[in-house]
């Protein structure tokens, strides 16, 4: 394939996995596609390869190529990838809780690849109705989780309104019965990879087994256990979340909170923390069970369990990627109605003294200035180095987002950076930098 290794190379991945290499052999543009795949398994990167293959070099003008995802998160995901592997490529992100005008100024641009959810991509199609006139490719990711969620009547909208499409790709984490009839699919290729051992996360499975009473005190110690690492706890409810997170702050552990309650800006900035190693502990809903790739999270704790064992499955996939080892705990009553899930799972006894984690190595630092002011890495990475008692160690991720940057630095040197940085200039732009 043309490209790949530059691909790669820009992904900082040494050679595809068996099932991105069988996507890639076994796809046909004469027939329509479907790929049956575990979380964490490289979906992403697989369908990437295709609609790039399919959108090719000479684009003509307007949407070529759409990808439709559940939710926000997944979109956010898969445009970090695509940005990655072919950053030249215009792209326009539509989801809910984005900046409305930022997204009609995008669409303006006739980005060749538009990544979007159901609701979002139709309130945009409604004023544009010759937005998709031009696509020939349909993507339609994590595709059983759509269905789950109720978008089918919007998912028939979307395909009746891109009536060009020649290419159609779906992916699920699940096995699908049956695929609904208005996807009117062409001949497909189906790959299986469920039963591909090759393919399944390396997880151990342990269950600890509390009181009602003390289920907060096991979670307390289990976090203690587990020490200076990224553990995802999952919970059922939003205010669980926040009340989970809180007591544990006040027992002295750093943690964060995810569900969607939060708005977009601190949904987005939750996840920069956690990439950056400036939180440790991301407590959730199953807002955050699909589309995060978050490296070395390889804990994975259910203080509470979801009603279906998919969504146990979709949890346990946020652990074990990339071919790390993953654990996943259970903190259980004798009452639990999800015993099932971990009927042969070791049970963990929680009865040593474990000291509390450490706080995170980073902290957060946001600059005031990003895209729009043409302040990119480089600016930033030169800027602060350039103050007093900083080395390059001390700096870790940067995301420059449209209007503000954001910025992983060594904790110890953290406060040295924002009283020597803020009120100088980047790229002629009076700076701010503060803690976050």
């Amino acid at each position: 394939m043309q490209h790949l290794n530059t691909y790669l190379k820009n992904l900082n991945i040494q050679e595809l996995n068996p099932m991105q290499e069988e996507v890639l052999e076994k796809f046909n543009p004469e027939k329509d596609f479907v790929l049956l795949s575990p979380t964490g398994s490289g979906k992403t990167l697989a369908f990437s390869l295709l609609l790039f293959n399919l959108l090719g070099d000479n684009l003509s003008k307007g949407t070529n190529g759409l990808i439709v995802v559940p939710t926000r998160e997944l979109a956010l995901q898969i445009e970090s990838v695509i940005k990655q592997m072919k950053s030249s490529l215009n792209v326009a992100l539509l989801y809910g809780g984005n900046n409305n005008q930022i997204e009609k100024d995008k669409l303006k641009q006739h980005p060749p690849l538009i990544i979007g959810t159901p609701g979002r991509i139709i309130y945009h199609i409604e004023r544009n109705p010759a937005l998709l006139e031009n696509c020939h490719t349909l993507v339609l990711d994590e595709f059983d989780k759509s269905l789950e969620l109720g978008f089918q009547d919007q998912l028939s909208y979307i395909v009746k309104s891109a009536r060009d499409v020649r290419h159609k790709i779906l992916t699920s984490a699940t096995d699908m019965e049956e695929i609904p009839s208005f996807l009117q699919l062409n001949d497909p290729i189906k790959l299986d990879y469920f039963d591909s051992n090759g393919l399944r996360p390396d997880l151990s499975y342990y269950k600890v087994m509390s009181s009602s009473k003390l289920k907060l005190e096991s979670l307390f110690k289990l976090l203690c256990k587990i020490g200076n690492e990224r553990v995802l706890v999952f919970c059922n409810h939003r205010e669980a979340v926040d009340n989970i997170s809180d007591i544990l702050e006040g027992k002295g552990i750093e943690s964060i909170p995810y569900h969607g309650g939060l708005e977009q800006f601190m949904r987005e900035l939750t996840i920069i923390k956690i990439k950056n190693g400036s939180q440790n502990i991301l407590i959730t809903t199953d807002l955050a069970a699909r589309g995060l790739d978050i490296p070395e999270m390889n804990h994975v704790v259910h203080y509470q369990f979801p009603y279906k064992e998919e969504d146990f499955i979709h949890r346990n996939g946020r652990a074990g990627r990339n071919g790390q080892k993953g654990f996943v705990y259970g903190i259980l009553t004798e009452e639990d109605r999800a015993a099932k899930y971990l009927e042969e799972a070791e049970t963990l006894h929680l009865d040593g003294f474990y000291p509390i984690p450490e706080e995170p190595e980073f902290k957060t630092l946001r600059i005031n200035a990003g895209k729009k002011q043409k302040v990119n890495k480089i600016d930033i990475v030169g800027y602060i180095l350039n103050l007093p008692e900083i080395s390059k160690e001390d700096l870790g991720l940067i995301v420059v987002k449209p209007h503000d940057s954001y910025v992983a630095i060594r904790a110890e040197v953290a406060n040295k950076v924002v009283k020597n940085g803020s009120n100088g200039k980047i790229k002629g732009q009076k700076v701010r930098i503060s803690l976050i």
